[in-house]
């Protein structure tokens, strides 16, 4: 039985990146896995929206309807993709370019306050991908 008064064996740092690495996946999945779910029920809504917002932009309102259901499918399925990590590297590159098309469009209508907050997750998203090799818990690692 260990003796009450000796500390615990410290974590190496492989365990901690580890952890920490896959706590930090799990959280953003999560949050763009909501993104998109919450949006589903309420597509219509979400689409009108985006009508409005860019009614004064050069894009044609198909491309901007189409760009709607991309970015809510987007979301959801990258997010599930992320938050079990499946696919990782791919997922994560994917991550990336859907806020490569939200900062486009956030750039056409100048809303640099939503553009500054997308640069926040595309940061996330590329820390990630930088760090893969502490993933250990995950659907990939476990394949692995």
């Amino acid at each position: 039985m260990p003796d009450p008064e000796t500390p615990p064996p410290r974590a190496s740092s492989g365990d901690s990146a580890g952890l920490a690495y896959a706590l930090a996946r799990i959280c953003l999945g999560l949050n763009i896995l909501l993104h998109g779910v919450v949006r589903m029920p309420h597509l219509d809504v979400f689409l009108a929206k985006l009508q409005k917002q860019f009614a004064a932009t050069i894009l044609p309102a198909r491309l901007v309807e189409f760009s709607g259901y991309l970015i809510v499918g987007g979301e959801a399925l990258i997010g599930f993709l992320v938050l079990v990590g499946w696919g990782l590297r791919r997922v994560l590159i994917a991550g990336i370019g859907l806020m490569l098309l939200l900062q486009l469009g956030t750039g056409l209508v100048q809303d640099w306050n939503a553009a500054g907050l997308q640069l926040t997750y595309v940061a996330f998203y590329a820390v990630l991908l930088a760090a893969i090799r502490h993933d250990r818990w995950s659907v990939d690692s476990r394949r692995r």
